[in-house]
């Protein structure tokens, strides 16, 4: 990760983790909180410069407020995974998550069975 969380005057409100686990993510999510309401995008975009600057990347807000929701969950669960998650520092350290009194969460596991929740809600629809 490019980007340094918790540097001082630059980036000290932004927090980034980083699960490496069986499926091969790269959630493109941006959540922003403007004066109390959430603004929510997805990106094509690896925001890597390589990446950007020989691509066409798109990126665009989420106003459906039932996607909303489902992103803003697997987001949730991804931030509570207390077995593959490594916190990325300012120093990149990327230390594991300490668990301390929490449950174990897998957040690949987890988004599989909430997906397939919502699946069965939907009756395959």
């Amino acid at each position: 990760c490019a980007l340094k969380p918790g540097v001082p005057g630059l980036s000290e409100n932004i927090k980034v983790i980083s699960i490496i686990d069986r499926f091969l993510e790269h959630p493109r999510v941006m959540v922003f909180h403007n004066k109390g309401a959430s603004q929510l995008y997805i990106s094509s975009a690896d925001w890597m410069s390589r990446n950007i600057d020989g691509r066409i990347e798109v990126g665009t807000p989420v106003y459906d407020d039932r996607l909303k929701q489902r992103i803003l969950d697997i987001l949730d669960l991804q931030w509570n995974d207390t077995t593959k998650a490594r916190v990325i520092d300012a120093e990149q350290k990327n230390e594991y998550v300490k668990r301390g009194n929490r449950r174990k969460l897998r957040s690949q596991v987890a988004i599989y069975e909430y997906l397939k929740q919502c699946e069965e809600k939907q009756g395959g629809q």
